[in-house]
């Protein structure tokens, strides 16, 4: 057999399509999740997540957020001008979306609360958390890594 110019363009033709399926096939296998089911919604509320951020920095002890590796937890000092804290902490991994998870916030004596992270997913995590206190809404969000 001879091998020409139509022979070596079939055969280019040939591995260029091969490849563009290939290509295709593994675009269908990622997930193309977006970080959040309720994106507008969230964009709408922004305002809201303004004022929280602008509250946060109005106070004059900050929340504290340790990652205490040593004794595998989490912990969350909130400021002692307050006395009835609520709200929710959400752990977010980036890397796999179905670690992510809630806690309540119920801080113990002297406003601290722990949380364990053993057997958690050893990565990069955003600890992000929406409290009130006082009759008013705070917002902060520390990156960590497990």
């Amino acid at each position: 057999m001879k091998f020409n110019w139509g022979t070596g363009i079939a055969v280019f033709f040939t591995a260029f399509v091969l490849a563009l399926v290939f290509q295709v096939y593994k675009s269908t296998q990622y997930d193309h999740s977006l970080v959040s089911d309720h994106y507008y919604a969230d964009d709408l509320a922004y305002q809201q997540h303004y004022d929280k951020l602008a509250n946060a920095q109005q106070l004059r002890e900050d929340l504290r957020i340790w990652n205490k590796i040593q004794k595998e937890e989490v912990e969350l000092a909130f400021p002692a001008e307050f006395t009835e804290v609520k709200g929710e902490v959400y752990f977010f991994c980036p890397s796999d979306r179905s670690s992510d998870f809630r806690v309540a916030v119920q801080p113990g004596p002297e406003n601290i609360q722990r949380i364990p992270t053993r057997g958690l997913r050893r990565g990069l995590w955003r600890v992000k958390v929406d409290w009130q206190a006082g009759g008013k809404a705070f917002y902060k969000e520390e990156t960590i890594t497990l």
